[in-house]
C-alpha cells in the first residue's frame, strides 16, 4: 500500500512540474494584432478598430456584392476586388454581380433610379444574409459618418494608422487596427509621414503628390498585412445612373447617415492625395459598401 501511495504522489509532483514548464495552446498570449475576443464568423477580418469610446468593430473581408438573378449577397473574395464596368448593367433582370449601390438600398439593391425620393428611407445592407459572411440576418451593418470620422481622425494614433497605397496594382486606402505591430518582411508609411496633412475630418496633400505609391504590395505581401489586421478599401469608382467612371482612381463608400438635405447622403471619399467625409452626395449615386461587425 505504501508503494502505491508513493507512486501516486510522485505522479502528482511530476504533473505540477510539467504544468509549470509547458504552456497549453489556449494559454498562449495572443500577439498585439490578434485580440483574444476576435470573433471567428465567416468573412470577418481580424483587426479591431475603435469607432467611439469603448466601441469597436471588425471589417468584412471585402466590398459587398449582389446577384439579382438569385437575390444573393456576398463579400468579395479579396479586399482589393471590385467589379467595375459591370455595374453599368444594373437592373432587376441583370443576371450577374454588381457592387455599386444607391444609398440605403439593402431592400432594393438593383435600384438605378435617378430620383432621390426613391432613396428616402435607409435600409442597411447588413440586414440581409451574406452568403459567405455567416449567412444570417443582421450580422453586419454600415458605419455612420460619425463612426468613420472617429476611426479615421479621432482614435488614438489615428494619423499613424492611415495611409494610401496599392495592392495587386489596385489603388486604395489602408487602415490599420488600434493595436498594430508591423509584420516582418513588409513596410508601411503613414500618410502624414509623407506629406499629407491631417485636419479635423480630412487628410490632404497641398502639393497633390500621388500617394497611392506610398505603399505598394504584391498579393503575397498584402496577405501578410491582412493577417496582422490591416484593411484595404479599393478605389472602385462610382456609378452615375448607368455610367461607371473613375475606376482605380477614386473611392466612394456610403455611410448610414443622411446628408445635408433629403437629396443627399454622407460618404467617405478619396483619391490620390485627398481623403475626407462629406454629407452632400446624391443618394442615387452608385457607390461601394464595406460592412462591419460590432465587437461584443
Amino acid at each position: 500500500m505504501k508503494t502505491k501511495q508513493l507512486f501516486v504522489a510522485t505522479l502528482c509532483v511530476a504533473s505540477v512540474i510539467l504544468g509549470s514548464c509547458e504552456k497549453k495552446s489556449d494559454d498562449v498570449t495572443p500577439n498585439s494584432n490578434s485580440p483574444e475576443n476576435t470573433e471567428k464568423i465567416a468573412g470577418i477580418l481580424s483587426g479591431q478598430f475603435s469607432i467611439g469610446e469603448n466601441r469597436k468593430i471588425q471589417f468584412s473581408q471585402g466590398n459587398l456584392q449582389y446577384l439579382g438573378e438569385t437575390k444573393t449577397w456576398r463579400f468579395a473574395d479579396h479586399q482589393y476586388d471590385y467589379l467595375g464596368i459591370a455595374n453599368k448593367n444594373i437592373s432587376e433582370g441583370y443576371i450577374d454581380w454588381i457592387d455599386l449601390f444607391g444609398w440605403g438600398t439593402g431592400n432594393n439593391p438593383s435600384n438605378a433610379s435617378a430620383a432621390s425620393e426613391n432613396y428616402s428611407v435607409f435600409t442597411d445592407w447588413g440586414v440581409n444574409k451574406i452568403s459567405n459572411g455567416g449567412n444570417e440576418e443582421n450580422l453586419w451593418r454600415t458605419l455612420s459618418r460619425a463612426e468613420w470620422q472617429y476611426l479615421c481622425f479621432t482614435r488614438l494614433n489615428a494619423d499613424k494608422l492611415f495611409g494610401l497605397g496599392r495592392v495587386n496594382e489596385i489603388n486604395g486606402v489602408i487602415l490599420l487596427p488600434d493595436t498594430w505591430k508591423l509584420p516582418s518582411g513588409v513596410a508601411f508609411l503613414a500618410g502624414t509621414s509623407v506629406g499629407m496633412d491631417k485636419s479635423e475630418n480630412a487628410y490632404f496633400d497641398h502639393n497633390k503628390d500621388n500617394h497611392f505609391y506610398d505603399n505598394t504590395y504584391t498579393t503575397e505581401e498584402w496577405s501578410v498585412m491582412e493577417k496582422a489586421g490591416a484593411v484595404f478599401l479599393p478605389a472602385a469608382g462610382e456609378r452615375d445612373k448607368k455610367a461607371v467612371r473613375y475606376l482605380n482612381q477614386n473611392g466612394y463608400y456610403w455611410t448610414s447617415t443622411p446628408g445635408s438635405n433629403d437629396n443627399y447622403a454622407s460618404e467617405i471619399y478619396f483619391d490620390y492625395y485627398y481623403f475626407y467625409t462629406t454629407n452632400g452626395i446624391w443618394r442615387s449615386s452608385g457607390h461601394s459598401v464595406r460592412l462591419v461587425h460590432d465587437v461584443k
